[in-house]
């Protein structure tokens, strides 16, 4: 298929409401008027196919390499809300440091301090937990996320929202359930622990980033506040999301 086929507006258009329709159904069954946030992965697809579907009413994009993403955002609206999914380097905190609206990737003291050091105003923040174990994975083990909570609390110009996870794939969704709700009861454990230590952060540590492509629904029903899907939307790129 070619770059015009792949990114026609008629397809774009036609797989937004696809998936925008398989949100509201997986959303379904779940307490409250909440809704899920989806943010279009848009790394390596190019500024066209971002407008095509910013011109259908899509504002939330994601990106994972900060040289791309400033080419983007010089030439794309100013109303994007800009998401940061890869994982960041601490030389690379500058940035982005007041530039995006969410980084859903920090895992480690350097990060945490750059964010901190290059920020004016309090920058919103995911803690990012490896659920497979993958060393090509960023993330912490689960069992340490309180440790990494109290270094982003010694920071007072970050606001840590919730955290982010990134199952090792498979083909079959079912398998990713019991990697959600780690994820799900991690973030629970931990705001008890913010209850009793930081009791200051505990507003708004709600977000659960988790779920992609293959397996957005599954996140959803298991708590899913915010998916991240790139190739359902934009169509297969050479390698995985």
């Amino acid at each position: 298929m070619s770059d015009d086929e792949k990114y026609s507006p008629e397809r774009l258009q036609s797989r937004l409401e696809d998936i925008r329709s398989r949100i509201e159904v997986a959303s379904g069954g779940r307490d409250g008027d909440r809704p899920v946030q989806l943010v279009a992965v848009s790394k390596t697809h190019p500024v066209e196919a971002i407008e095509t579907l910013y011109d259908a009413g899509l504002r939330r994009f994601g990106e994972s390499y900060v040289q791309e993403w400033e080419e983007k955002q010089k030439v794309l609206p100013d109303d994007i809300e800009w998401h940061f999914v890869g994982r960041l380097q601490s030389n690379k905190a500058k940035f982005v440091a007041d530039r995006v609206a969410l980084v859903h990737s920090v895992d480690r003291r350097s990060v945490l301090k750059a964010l901190h050091r290059r920020s004016e105003d309090p920058m919103r923040v995911l803690l990012q937990v490896n659920l497979g174990m993958q060393k090509s994975k960023g993330g912490v083990p689960s069992d340490e996320i309180e440790a990494l909570m109290d270094l982003a609390a010694s920071y007072e110009k970050l606001n840590v929202c919730g955290l982010m996870g990134m199952p090792p794939y498979s083909d079959d969704p079912e398998d990713n359930r019991r990697h959600f709700k780690v994820l799900r009861q991690t973030l629970k454990r931990l705001q008890r622990y913010v209850e009793a230590h930081h009791p200051a952060y505990r507003e708004g540590l709600e977000e659960l980033s988790m779920g992609m492509s293959n397996d957005f629904e599954v996140a959803i029903e298991e708590g899913a506040t915010i998916v991240r899907v790139g190739t359902a939307l934009f169509g297969q790129r050479d390698y995985d999301e």
